[in-house]
């Protein structure tokens, strides 16, 4: 590594420490690299920020986001959320389950994970409390649920994957549906112990029953099809993973009009959420873009790739140590972006050690998902604390739990590959 990508590199990680926006940081510690080498075409910045953001893959994640946000104009949230609560409601800590649940469902609706936390902080939390959950837990599970949402097709994290290691997003999609339900079970499981041990009751006595099932599945049926949907049409070959997008957003958009909750405001409203979130995406994919490109010139992917080889000869060492770093790194760096930097680093280097490169995604995108919930810089943590008014030293505190069940998840992905592989062999 050169001493002029070495300083570049150091005053990219002190601005994004200063917490200047992940696209500003990217791109003045790459500015830097090329007004240091003069020898270098400056022409090449500028081409390099455009062809980042010239994958027609890359469209998925405008149309995904567009279909999240239309369907929280169209009464779905409220349907779903009904749905969960009937399931749920019979299971120790009532609220708590419909607050894991709705997460997994809403997965593969959102795709996003701090909208999903900020949805169900405004939502779920002040009734929790009012049930007599304490402040700091409601904060917990709702922020840690929110995690299961990048994992549950069509998750934005696994589309960026998916355009950067050129891995199948559908296949992604597929893995993501068990290694989500694996978090969301896990999850639930933990929750009615903690509810048991602290007497948080369930929403009601009565046993679920099928009857019940069905009047709740009713009004929530054509939301809930939108996965099968979308997984579907990709497998048999309908669409691509990218054209599913724009079909989730007609779907959207019809189930809209026919629950006759969405008015043309809201569909304006909806098309703008979406220019503004898409565009902090696009933004720091087109930055990274630039940083991949000096990496790429100074060898480092083949450097690293060498000199781990020489240096660890087992893979499953390589995945502990990989674990520990990406976790070190989610803690204080957004994990978008890091994926987009350390994927082309460390994908070419799993496959050198035979792993899986689904295995190896879904181990990388799980690890973005902690980082997202740990402190400092945990981005789901501050999402809900600052709705919920929870402080973060008890929010840390009542999560010490939820720290080690993700622990344990990370490592069944890890190290039984049939978490992450079974459902894709099943249907590919």
């Amino acid at each position: 590594m050169s001493d002029v990508l070495m300083f570049s590199s150091v005053a990219m990680l002190v601005l994004l420490f200063l917490k200047v926006p992940v696209f500003v940081a990217v791109l003045g510690g790459s500015l830097i690299y090329f007004l240091m080498n003069p020898d270098i075409n400056s022409l090449i910045f500028a081409q390099q920020m455009i062809l980042g953001t010239e994958k027609i893959s890359l469209l998925a994640i405008p149309f995904f986001v567009c279909a999240g946000i239309v369907m929280n104009y169209t009464g779905v949230t409220k349907r779903i959320m009904d749905f969960c609560e009937i399931v749920t409601a019979h299971l120790p800590g009532g609220l708590a389950q419909v607050n894991v649940l709705l997460s997994t469902v809403m997965g593969g609706l959102s795709g996003s994970n701090l909208a999903d936390a900020a949805m169900e902080a405004k939502m779920l939390i002040p009734e929790m409390t009012r049930k007599g959950f304490s402040l700091s837990f409601s904060s917990v599970v709702t922020a840690a649920s929110s995690m299961i949402t990048p994992l549950i097709p069509p998750g934005i994290a696994m589309i960026l994957y998916g355009c950067i290691a050129n891995v199948s997003i559908g296949k992604l999609f597929i893995s993501g549906i068990g290694v989500g339900s694996l978090l969301c079970i896990s999850m639930m499981i933990l929750v009615g112990i903690i509810s048991k041990k602290r007497n948080y009751g369930a929403l009601t006595q009565e046993k679920l029953t099928y009857d019940k099932v069905m009047r709740a599945l009713k009004p929530a049926f054509l939301p809930l099809l939108l996965p099968i949907i979308i997984i579907g049409g990709i497998r048999v070959g309908i669409f691509t993973a990218t054209e599913a997008g724009a079909v989730a957003i007609l779907y959207a958009v019809l189930l809209g009009f026919l629950y006759r909750d969405m008015k043309a405001s809201d569909l304006v409203r909806s098309l703008k959420e979406t220019v503004a979130s898409t565009s902090s995406i696009m933004l720091i994919v087109s930055a990274a873009s630039v940083y991949s490109w000096i990496l790429t010139r100074e060898r480092v992917p083949q450097m690293l790739t060498e000199w781990m080889l020489q240096t660890i000869d087992s893979k499953f060492v390589f995945l502990i140590a990989v674990n520990i770093f990406l976790l070190f790194v989610g803690m204080f760096i957004e994990g978008n972006a890091s994926m987009i930097i350390l994927v082309p680093l460390l994908a070419p280097i799993a496959a050198q050690y035979g792993v899986n490169e689904i295995q190896f995604a879904m181990i990388y995108i799980f690890n973005n998902a902690i980082g997202a919930l740990s402190p400092p810089m945990g981005t789901l943590m501050f999402v809900t604390c600052s709705i919920s008014k929870c402080p973060t030293a008890a929010f840390i505190k009542e999560a010490i739990p939820f720290y080690i069940l993700l622990a344990i998840d990370l490592l069944l992905i890890t190290y039984c590959e049939p978490f992450t592989t079974f459902l894709v062999n099943l249907v590919y």
